[in-house]
């Protein structure tokens, strides 16, 4: 083989390659109960221009399970959900923050480097058990505060919604 022809090969395969763009899937609609609305600046809604998300489309997201103490708990617990990082990239967040909002209209604005310097998890359950509106639930915002001690600061306290219903992405 001649060292044109492998070059050619290499260059066409290269542009071939190119052309093919990585697509996400297209979000699904939910079947059960709305616990969760994005809105904002997605490229990925699936009503309207919203992301609707039921319990069982979180669970179908990429998750981690934390191992944490928190500043409104009684010794650590187990907390389990969809990385918000990977929340994000489901609905195509194009932002560079999210404002969360709580169920009694509590809002925290977050940046989200957070989410990915720190493997942030919107929690669903807490030892197992999912977690019901008087205890944080359906939704809660956990940080891996043990795991990293600079986050145990007030901003960071005031970014752990519980509660939370809806999410913009800003």
């Amino acid at each position: 083989m001649s060292f044109r022809f492998v070059l050619a090969v290499i260059v066409g395969l290269v542009v071939a390659t190119m052309g093919v763009a990585v697509q996400a899937a297209p979000l699904p609609s939910p079947s059960g109960k709305v616990i969760l609305t994005i809105r904002g600046d997605i490229s990925h809604p699936n009503v309207g221009d919203e992301a609707h998300f039921d319990r069982a489309m979180l669970d179908r997201l990429p998750s981690r399970s934390i191992v944490t103490t928190t500043p409104w708990h009684p010794g650590p617990g187990r907390f389990e959900g969809p990385l918000f990082s990977a929340l994000l990239d489901a609905v195509g967040a194009n932002g560079s923050e999210v404002r969360v909002v709580a169920l009694n209209g509590f809002e925290a604005s977050i940046p989200i480097s957070d989410f990915k310097r720190y493997d942030v998890i919107l929690a669903m359950r807490r030892n197992g058990e999912p977690m019901p509106i008087r205890d944080f639930g359906p939704l809660f915002v956990v940080y891996p505060f043990d795991q990293h001690p600079e986050l145990r600061t007030e901003a960071i306290r005031f970014r752990s919604v519980w509660q939370v219903n809806r999410i913009v992405v800003y």
